[in-house]
């Protein structure tokens, strides 16, 4: 039997698109894949490095491998961060490869397997996005990711991006909408763009194109129904954009736009290079185009320096947007940035309050505006079925879960339904018309 290997994820759509890209590698290496760790003679994991706590799990998790006889190894963000340290931590970790090199797998569990340890962290611009040459083996046979540009060159004072995932490069149009192709013939109904920084799509190519044009011919694809992207950078949220995301009837209702702080003040400190009006003027814009859009984002708080009044600005912000749903996480210095330098003036008991009250106030908009689609009809794309309760579950144009009594014939289909009741974070329906 060949050697099985295990693929544990940590972090965002890029990880987990990541992961499926090592995965097609290894199989078509001659690899399987294992069902869980015990049953796997490999064990990679694919990391996250953006805040402390998913960095300290990473560690932990290696702790347990320390006395095992299977290989493993760590991709991702904490590979290029750690680097070699992280072997010299870790003397039984075979191998570390960064997110830039992440097609070295195959090469790197060979070794490993030879007695030999491999470091893959080059990050130069050489190194393919994605290379079309290799399988990819997804985890969804009806929704895609596809990689669009890596990297970042905002530089964030608390952001650690720039440092792991390397400067912004995008990837040529030629190839993206290639592989879109493949994936409509394949039969895939929706596609998610990703990129640290969708909005700035098209710098450094030879040919002029920007996110929006890249949107218009992707819309043009036969068989791609539903486009969605993530993640946008208000900075570069362009009019063409607007009017490109607004207009074009395949790209979902859905923004998630990471605004931090409610602040100027902690903006200009964040060096988001955008304000708070600036930030408003494009929720408005959007949610004036007639059409319904659900609006998430990201917020640190306890960010150095953060008062009382910066901190209540960020709520206001939030309860004037009305996000369906928001990711918020307390501040912690992370190693490389500007702020790392900065005391980190907020007690942590502090932080923590604050980021209590904040959920609290996003749940109740949360539980609003999930009420609000009971009685509307919405689309949803059927991507999964509950053997045990005989559901099919699958998700709106505005990326809300939907439960509905079924069976396994409307998988993969885009079938109209009538919401009944709603939780926070899960519709139910049935089949409009019944």
């Amino acid at each position: 039997m060949a050697p099985r290997f295990f693929i544990k994820t940590f972090g965002c759509q890029m990880n987990e698109h990541d992961s499926e890209k090592m995965a097609g590698v290894l199989l078509s290496c001659g690899f399987e894949r294992a069902e869980s760790e015990k049953e796997a003679e490999v064990i990679i994991l694919n990391t996250c490095a953006v805040r402390e706590k998913p960095v300290n799990k990473v560690y932990s998790e290696l702790g347990r491998f320390k006395k095992t006889d299977k290989i493993v190894g760590v991709c991702g963000c904490v590979a290029q961060k750690e680097k070699k340290r992280l072997m010299e931590r870790m003397p039984h970790v075979k191998f570390v490869i960064g997110p830039r090199n992440i097609y070295k797998i195959g090469e790197a569990v060979s070794k490993a397997f030879e007695g030999k340890k491999s470091l893959f962290v080059e990050q130069n611009g050489r190194c393919p996005i994605t290379d079309l040459s290799y399988p990819v083996s997804r985890n969804n046979p009806y929704r895609a990711y596809i990689t669009i540009m890596e990297g970042c060159d905002n530089f964030c004072s608390y952001c650690i991006v720039p440092f792991v995932r390397g400067r912004e490069v995008s990837r040529p149009s030629r190839d993206i909408l290639e592989e879109a192709r493949r994936l409509a013939d394949e039969g895939y109904r929706e596609i998610t763009l990703l990129g640290q920084n969708v909005n700035s799509y098209g710098k450094g190519l030879e040919e002029k194109i920007d996110f929006a044009k890249l949107l218009e011919k992707l819309h043009e694809i036969d068989g791609i129904e539903w486009i969605r992207f993530i993640t946008s950078h208000p900075k570069d949220f362009s009019e063409r954009l607007i009017e490109a995301v607004t207009t074009l009837p395949k790209v979902c209702e859905y923004i998630h736009l990471p605004a931090q702080s409610g602040s100027d003040r902690i903006l200009e400190l964040m060096n988001r290079k955008y304000t708070r009006q600036k930030y408003l003027e494009i929720i408005e814009k959007i949610k004036g185009a007639g059409k319904y859009f659900a609006f998430t984002s990201d917020f640190i708080v306890g960010f150095p320096t953060e008062t009382e009044e910066d901190f209540e600005m960020t709520l206001d912000l939030i309860k004037e947007v009305e996000y369906e749903g928001v990711f918020a996480f307390v501040y912690n210095p992370r190693e490389f940035t500007k702020a790392c330098s900065w005391e980190d003036d907020i007690p942590l008991q502090v932080k923590k309050e604050r980021l209590k009250r904040l959920l609290e106030v996003q749940d109740e908009i949360t539980q609003k505006m999930s009420k609000s689609y009971i009685g509307r009809v919405v689309d949803v794309l059927f991507e999964d079925f509950d053997e045990e309760n005989g559901e099919l579950l699958g998700r709106t144009r505005t990326f809300k879960m939907v439960k509905v009594k079924g069976d396994k014939s409307h998988l993969g289909n885009i079938v109209k339904i009538k919401i009944t009741d709603a939780k926070m974070y899960e519709l139910r329906g049935e089949m409009a018309g019944r």
